[in-house]
């Protein structure tokens, strides 16, 4: 069987033999929608979940903000926004109106990628806001998190008469689904609000895992973000590997997030398929453009790697590390045990930046050594705890001779961001 990994914009090519045991895929990719892409974003914005259209809410409100993804999500700006501003003022044609992007804590979106999200038209005609986590003057406490910790959100968005967000849902590695609430936690809110949210107990917890909203201590405190922000209307869409749009929802952030929710765990379910050697990617651009976002598609692994196995991990990683904390926090000190014992000592109030990352790829080394096929130098990979390798026929080679044995079986994932392994 011939198996394309996406791999940055294009794609690694690999032809198995009898040593593939099981192939994991979402069956979104086999979905064929009946209507145009623009067209599903049109009828889901026609008939929002529990929520008047967006044109009614935004009668008498002047200021109007629009959280909008940053240049790390594949979501498909350039459709959803016009069709959300044209709305808005058609309800109110003197709105003032803001495009909030929300970065997180990831660094700010440059003017190139904002084009490249928005078009240069939004971008030169539109009032545009990039969030910044430590920006403090920026920054307004809307109250406590079920945590316990202070929620600091963009006084942007606290200052709306009407906020709301675009979006897409996709299968998350500890907020259990993407999209709806995350939009304002960790999207628009402050570096220690992130941090506290991510503490290492709640990382550690068995509900906060890749399709799991449930007693999900991690998604509670965003609904809780969420709904003290105010966020009245979303519209989040549901991807194909192709990055096509082949789902929309809108309205209410709770009740049109469920709906994307319940329609995407339908299709995203893969029966585990254990195997020595495991092929896993971050499906490809723009969420493997650094390491950081790389551990997502690594956990889709984990549960198919047999104990002692071994994982190649797919990640172009053009864009570096993805963060100096995480970098450091891996490589400054050899022994990963001893790491994982300082972040699990940490509370709530104590969380490092990154160090949810970090304790998930130790997680995972634990389980079985990670070849990381990228664009990286070596020695940092190395750095990380990785071995390095530059092609997938390399890696599997590696693979095979790490192994050992007569025939190493092996479980092809090829995008381990869209599956939910069960």
């Amino acid at each position: 069987m011939n198996i394309k990994f996406p791999f940055g914009k294009s794609y690694l090519e690999y032809n198995f033999g009898e040593e593939l045991v099981g192939v994991l895929e979402s069956g979104i990719n086999e979905y064929t929608p009946t209507l145009s892409e623009k067209a599903l974003v049109d009828e889901a914005m026609a008939n929002p979940v529990d929520s008047p259209r967006l044109s009614e809410l935004a009668r008498g409100k002047k200021r109007v903000v629009i959280i909008a993804s940053d240049h790390t999500r594949p979501v498909p700006s350039k459709l959803i926004i016009p069709q959300m501003l044209s709305e808005i003022r058609e309800g109110n044609p003197d709105a003032d109106i803001t495009i909030l992007i929300a970065t997180g804590c990831h660094r700010g979106t440059t003017r190139e990628e904002l084009v490249s999200k928005l078009g240069e038209d939004i971008v030169a005609n539109e009032k545009i806001y990039v969030h910044d986590c430590d920006e403090r003057e920026k920054l307004v406490n809307i109250g406590t998190l079920p945590s316990g910790s202070p929620c600091e959100i963009n006084s942007i968005a606290k200052n709306a008469d009407l906020l709301v967000a675009e979006g897409f849902i996709e299968p998350h590695f500890f907020a259990g689904f993407s999209g709806g609430r995350k939009s304002v936690l960790p999207g628009i809110c402050s570096r220690s609000t992130v941090l506290a949210n991510h503490c290492s107990e709640f990382i550690a917890s068995p509900f906060a895992r890749t399709g799991i909203l449930e007693n999900n201590p991690i998604h509670n405190d965003m609904l809780w973000a969420a709904e003290s922000a105010g966020l009245a209307y979303i519209v989040n869409v549901v991807l194909n590997a192709d990055k096509k749009v082949i789902y929309a929802t809108a309205g209410s952030f709770k009740s049109a997030h469920a709906k994307g929710v319940e329609f995407l765990s339908e299709m995203c379910g893969a029966r585990a398929v254990q195997a020595d050697i495991v092929i896993t990617t971050n499906g490809g651009y723009p969420l493997d453009q650094n390491v950081y976002q790389s551990v997502k598609g690594m956990t889709a692994a984990e549960p198919c790697v047999r104990e002692g196995g071994i994982i190649i991990m797919l990640a172009r990683s053009n864009d570096g590390i993805g963060g100096d904390h995480f970098y450091h926090q891996m490589a400054d000190e050899r022994d990963i045990m001893k790491t994982e014992r300082e972040l699990l000592s940490r509370g709530r109030g104590e969380t490092l930046p990154d160090q949810w990352m970090t304790q998930i790829i130790i997680r995972i080394l634990k389980r079985a050594r990670i070849i990381y096929v990228s664009e990286m130098p070596d020695k940092t990979v190395e750095e990380m705890h990785m071995l390095p390798a530059h092609s997938l026929d390399e890696a599997l080679r590696l693979a095979k001779e790490l192994v050992g044995g007569d025939n190493p079986t092996v479980t092809a994932i090829p995008d381990g961001v869209s599956v939910i392994v069960k």
